[in-house]
């Protein structure tokens, strides 16, 4: 196992991908959070409507650029099945 790791014959980042979906959803919505009380606070309704949307669309953003990680890993992963053919 120590083998595959230093040999690079096993990839983790796949695994630490799924991790940072969370991280990266959990911090955009929380940024939207604090942009839309910012907003609500100051009086500005785009402020306030800027964190509403970003409380939507940032994980959705965060899942794509992930998904297109994972999609790498995969297409790797077929590709050395295939090489060991």
């Amino acid at each position: 196992m120590l083998k595959e790791f230093i040999n690079f014959d096993r990839l983790i980042t796949g695994e630490i991908i799924k991790y940072l979906f969370w991280i990266g959803a959990a911090i955009s919505v929380l940024m939207g959070i604090i942009a839309f009380l910012t907003g609500i606070v100051t009086g500005e309704f785009l402020g306030a409507l800027f964190g509403l949307i970003f409380i939507i669309i940032g994980p959705l953003i965060v899942r794509i650029y992930c998904e297109i990680a994972i999609v790498f890993f995969k297409i790797y992963e077929v590709l050395k099945e295939i090489n060991e053919k």
